[in-house]
């Protein structure tokens, strides 16, 4: 099979297309995969650049997410048939092969059927940012209907998703954006006030935008700077959801005086951990996120799709930064 395989770590012309063995089943409950399609995150130039999250795991073979159709089954596998579609996030980090390959290995308990109404590119381009956005709303923040939520980078891949889950559970999103095309597009996703951080002060405006108050919820997305810049803008007793180590210069007395709750978001941990429990529960998210997807509630915004071989390239404009939506692979 055809894989974009890193030899070491390093910028994105370590990533480079090669011929590997055919994966083969070796575990009665394991599904070989003939991927259409693999999502390009942001964690994936992560890895690359700083290193694999297992030891003695180069070469590797990068990308969490994948989307294509079951080609054989392992002999107690009970939940799918040859021929059918799956998604999921799985590899990628060191120990199983990711999903920049044409075939992979993965658990049957760990893929889910793709939802009807979606082609491979757009189901490999959602498990991790849907996990993402559902996990920390939802599971960290507690998010409730008729609270107010801020979402940082709300055009990107985890923001565009983080709207669209908000809203659905009843709540009133603000986001931030860069320009007024991600502006527009945000505002099409359900966002209720859009705040362009290159020009606006986020606190003033979320005040304004919450009669004084601030927001039940903040997401960041983004990083430090913005995670302590976010502090002053969550209403009391409210929290605070980040994706990132918001590092050591964090002035927390704001933080503390109101009585924050602060969360830390990292879907990833149940395939560094042995947890089989929160993997239930993410394919459950994968599940209710497909059904809304089929209903026409949620969807994922891929701008922009590279061959294969042409995975480099994708990281380039990933690193690049302001991406909108998702990237993706496809095989064909």
């Amino acid at each position: 099979m055809k894989a974009v395989q890193m030899m070491t770590t390093g910028g994105p012309e370590v990533l480079g297309l090669v011929e590997l063995p055919d994966p083969v089943i070796r575990a009665p409950n394991q599904i070989k995969v003939r991927l259409r399609a693999a999502g390009v995150n942001p964690i994936d130039t992560k890895v690359r650049a700083r290193g694999l999250l297992f030891p003695d795991a180069l070469p590797a073979v990068l990308g969490c997410d994948g989307a294509g159709e079951v080609g054989a089954v392992g002999a107690e596998v009970s939940r799918f048939r040859v021929g059918d579609r799956v998604w999921f996030c799985n590899g990628g980090l060191g120990d199983d092969q990711g999903n920049y390959a044409e075939l992979t290995l993965v658990d049957e308990s760990i893929a889910q059927p793709m939802p009807e109404t979606a082609d491979f590119v757009t189901a490999a381009a959602a498990p991790l940012v849907l996990l993402t956005a559902w996990e920390a709303l939802f599971d960290r923040a507690r998010l409730e209907q008729d609270q107010t939520v801020l979402v940082h980078a709300g055009a990107g891949g985890v923001g565009h998703v983080a709207i669209q889950l908000a809203v659905l559970a009843g709540a009133r999103v603000c986001a931030t954006v860069g320009d007024e095309d991600k502006a527009a597009f945000v505002r099409e996703l359900g966002a209720e006030h859009v705040i362009n951080y290159r020009t606006e002060d986020l606190v003033a405006s979320v005040m304004s935008w919450t009669a004084g108050t601030g927001v039940d919820v903040a997401l960041d997305t983004v990083g430090p700077a913005v995670f302590q810049q976010s502090i002053p803008a969550v209403a009391h007793y409210g929290a605070l959801i980040t994706l990132l180590d918001p590092g050591p210069a964090v002035d927390w007395k704001e933080a503390r005086t109101r009585n924050l709750r602060i969360g830390f978001e990292l879907m990833l941990t149940p395939m560094l951990r042995p947890l089989p429990a929160a993997r239930a529960h993410q394919g459950e998210i994968l599940r209710r996120c497909a059904e809304w997807m089929d209903a026409g509630k949620l969807r994922v915004h891929v701008s922009r799709t590279f061959p294969l071989a042409k995975a480099a390239d994708a990281h380039r404009l990933i690193e690049q930064g302001h991406v909108c939506g998702k990237l993706v692979l496809t095989m064909d």
